[in-house]
């Protein structure tokens, strides 16, 4: 991760100085003993050995219950997409029109039509406070709490992820693969990480199309220069220590870690060649697409938490829909209209595979960005672009075994506040520990030795859906 305390701004720590990270051994696969050290001291920054004797001593904490969060970095507009206002003026509706949805009298964007199918299905939650919320770094909403907000407090990047606290409470659903994931990480200002937990609780991450999967624990995947070749060093690396002996003296949890490593099961999670033809060809060929049914693999391997980086850009994110003259991102007609078509199919192609396949009830699908955008289009000297707008936002869940078919909350006319019914990221955060069992009185200590609770600002499950 970038260490904001270096005195080179950008400059990247190792997460592992312990391991002397800058000696050739502890950043390559060459050397079994440099395996063994950044794999078994903690793989992905997981303590592995650790949480598989806790896991063993909480068989409890072994449920198949998971999060799918589809992170749309950048802000997506909530009034162009799952909260229309068809009766405002122009100026505040924006130019696309509305369409009935399952749910009577509830329209979604014209856009929108699968989720329109399927809101029997679905909660759309259209009253999410998100003051204080930024991006880059994206923290507010995905640690669920107001004061992860970096640019605000100096303290605000060390708080949690709620992926993190669900890897560190909650852990793995298959010993053999990551608890957390990160997929399509554009940049690491795009997501949350352990924070106060350590290092040993970030995710597991993927970069830009998710091609290679990346342990950030010194073994990095741009040296190496495919998957594939990925493989054939990890099975030479297995055969080499069967044959020396080092395996022996590990104990069982620390064999279980080297697994994790060397082991098929991770591999073959992420080996999106293992699907039918048929799977492949019903989720598209859309890079998005491909990581939903990535994401989808890895939570029916036995990961816990996935999010992904819904973005094709290392700055804001591909949401973040200004519309600024010049701008990369375009407006709502140029830059978020071809987006939303690609996520309408993402989504519930994702929502009905995993019905189908019987682990909905389990998973717990999200949907959602970190902002909303402002009621007034044409901001910023461009046509029908929207600025920023921290203060409230829309957001869609599916799964978990909650009850759904229903819309909580409402916007004022224009959409520029909440009417009735405010959502917390605490209430959110809240939600998602309770799908995991993971007590709501649970407590963390930050460097200090200070305890802090991980349902934070009086967060509680939302109990429209419990």
């Amino acid at each position: 991760m970038p260490d904001p305390d270096s005195p080179r701004p950008g400059h990247w720590r190792h997460a592992f100085t312990d391991l002397n990270p800058l000696v050739r051994e502890g950043l390559t696969v060459h050397s079994r003993r440099g395996m063994l050290k950044a794999g078994l001291a903690g793989m992905a920054g997981l303590s592995f050995p650790d949480l598989l004797r806790a896991r063993a001593a909480n068989p409890a904490a072994g449920s198949r219950k998971s999060v799918i969060l589809l992170w749309m970095t950048g802000g997506p507009s909530h009034i162009d997409t799952w909260d229309p206002k068809p009766e405002a003026p122009l100026e505040n509706r924006g130019p696309f029109g509305t369409i009935p949805t399952k749910l009577t009298g509830v329209r979604l964007s014209e856009h929108y039509p699968k989720q329109a199918a399927m809101m029997d299905k679905l909660t759309l939650i259209r009253s999410m406070v998100c003051k204080g919320s930024s991006h880059q770094p994206n923290q507010v909403m995905q640690t669920g709490n107001l004061g992860a907000a970096p640019r605000i407090f100096s303290n605000g990047k060390m708080w949690p992820a709620v992926g993190s606290l669900v890897a560190k409470h909650h852990g793995p659903n298959d010993p053999q693969m990551p608890p957390y994931v990160a997929l399509n990480v554009q940049h690491p200002t795009h997501i949350a990480w352990g924070g106060y937990l350590g290092k040993q609780f970030d995710p597991y991450t993927t970069g830009k199309g998710g091609a290679n999967f990346k342990l950030p624990t010194g073994l990095t995947m741009d040296r190496l220069q495919s998957r594939q070749t990925l493989f054939q060093q990890m099975d030479t690396l297995r055969a080499n220590v069967d044959q020396s002996g080092e395996m022996e003296g590990l104990d069982h949890f620390n064999e279980k870690a080297f697994e994790l490593v060397a082991g098929g099961k991770a591999q073959e999670a992420f080996d999106l060649s293992k699907e039918s033809p048929k799977t492949i060809e019903r989720y598209g060929d859309h890079e998005w697409s491909q990581q939903a049914l990535l994401a989808r693999r890895l939570v029916e391997a036995g990961s816990s938490f996935v999010t992904i980086d819904l973005s094709k850009h290392p700055a804001s994110g591909t949401w973040d829909n200004h519309g600024i003259p010049g701008g990369v991102y375009g407006g709502i007609t140029k830059g978020l209209k071809p987006l939303m078509p690609v996520f309408d199919h993402l989504f519930t192609t994702l929502v009905s595979d995993l019905e189908e396949r019987g682990i909905l009830d389990d998973t717990l699908v999200i949907a959602m960005g970190e902002f909303g955008r402002t009621p007034q289009i044409g901001t910023q000297g461009s046509q029908d672009g929207r600025n920023h707008w921290p203060v409230v936002m829309s957001m869609m869940m599916a799964g978990g075994g909650f009850r759904h078919g229903q819309v909580i909350g409402a916007t004022e006319k224009d959409g520029g506040d909440v009417k009735e019914r405010p959502v917390y990221p605490g209430d959110l955060a809240a939600t998602i520990y309770h799908h995991f069992g993971v007590p709501q009185d649970t407590m963390f200590t930050d460097f200090t030795g200070r305890p802090h609770f991980a349902v934070q600002d009086g967060g509680r499950p939302i109990a429209e859906m419990v």
